[in-house]
């Protein structure tokens, strides 16, 4: 099969120049590189012909040879053939690194402000049930690294400053060219930093901070939950000689509580009750998560298990006026240590006992009757 002309492939005339050239295989390589279309062989052979032509009219030797003798130029040891020249491949590394900084969400160029932020750190919080109904105003003592004050985060003596790195030029990274790519990494000599120090600063050894103890204070909001992320921006780390510093995340956790269960803003809170006050209603003194505490009013015949439903009671929602509701669940409780006098009475009163006092396990034992019945 006949090969495709360059200029056609790349979408130029004859009489483009090397800037048009580059704009062009730019435009076409980020649309048809594989990384942007996996699995499409089509986009990805489209991508090695670009490649090809690109190799051939990016170089002036080259693209005069194809000029003069075509695709010939380039077989049997034409005189297009050889590898690249030193600024073509400097060209390519270009178009590489806008290629794959715009394909990574961005140019490459910002890497060292990166690099060089501080770490973010996490610190674990418990709180009370209570704190998180009322919200709290919480004081920290935070280990962690800051900037050095005798060098002002610049990690060089008073009186000197950090030089740009001869290795890398600055740039913090240095480029070798290897036939068609380019292959880039940090440079050795100033870790990626693109300066050096000659000088060091004596308190920080020329890394721009120290470790200290810091006391921060952090409000928590009422309504959090457990598991809740509080960020404190720029609270983390400081950077290395003079970058951005990190982050401190807050993660909170909540103690178990004696008498109230949480799901989501409701609460709830089992209270036992007599047998006698179970049978014949009454009144009960419930707390509440506010400190206080509130009546409820029990029916008679009350169950095991019976739950009252206490409105805005419960716990406030996070960033909300809304208040969850508390929910009490009735522990009806057998009597123990009984004295001879109160099983006498109890004897007595289940002699007095009919369906109409029991009705549900009247109404069991006569479906087991029944059933069993029915069976035989």
């Amino acid at each position: 099969m006949a090969k495709r002309d360059y200029y056609e492939i790349l979408g130029v005339g004859k009489g483009a120049d090397e800037a048009e050239l580059k704009a062009a295989f730019r435009k076409q390589a980020i649309k048809f590189h594989p990384d942007k279309n996996p699995g499409d062989k089509t986009a990805e052979a489209r991508f090695k012909e670009l490649n090809e032509a690109y190799q051939a009219l990016g170089d002036p030797q080259k693209r005069a040879a194809y000029d003069r003798f075509g695709h010939a130029a380039f077989e049997n040891g034409g005189p297009g053939a050889g590898g690249f020249s030193g600024d073509f491949g400097s060209s390519m590394a270009d178009i590489f690194d806008d290629l794959f900084g715009e394909m990574m969400g961005g140019r490459r160029g910002g890497g060292r402000a990166t690099q060089n932020r501080g770490a973010d750190l996490r610190y674990n919080l418990e709180i009370t049930l209570e704190d998180a109904f009322a919200g709290k105003n919480e004081t920290l003592k935070v280990p962690s690294a800051i900037t050095c004050d005798a060098c002002g985060g610049s990690g060089a003596k008073a009186g000197s400053k950090p030089k740009k790195c001869a290795t890398c030029g600055g740039m913090g990274r240095v480029r070798a060219s290897q036939g068609f790519f380019a292959i880039e990494r940090t440079c050795p000599t100033c870790q990626g930093r693109g300066e050096v120090i000659d000088n060091p600063c004596a308190s920080c050894a020329g890394a721009g901070r120290v470790t200290r103890e810091r006391t921060l204070a952090v409000n928590i909001p009422a309504g959090v939950e457990d598991g809740t992320r509080i960020r404190l921006a720029g609270e983390g780390e400081a950077g290395v000689r003079g970058g951005p510093s990190g982050d401190l995340y807050i993660f909170l956790s909540l103690k178990p509580h004696p008498f109230f269960q949480r799901d989501g803003a409701d609460l709830f809170c089992r209270v036992p009750i007599s047998m006698v006050q179970a049978a014949l209603g009454g009144e009960i003194t419930v707390p509440t998560v506010d400190g206080g505490d509130a009546k409820v009013k029990v029916p008679e015949g009350t169950q095991s298990g019976k739950q009252f439903r206490l409105r805005g009671k419960g716990m406030p929602v996070l960033r909300s006026r809304d208040v969850g509701d508390l929910y009490i669940q009735a522990l009806v409780e057998t009597p123990q240590n009984l004295t001879r006098r109160q099983r006498e009475l109890l004897a007595e009163f289940e002699q007095e006992s009919s369906q109409q006092t029991n009705p549900e396990a009247a109404g069991f034992f006569s479906k087991v009757r029944e059933f069993f019945g029915g069976a035989s």
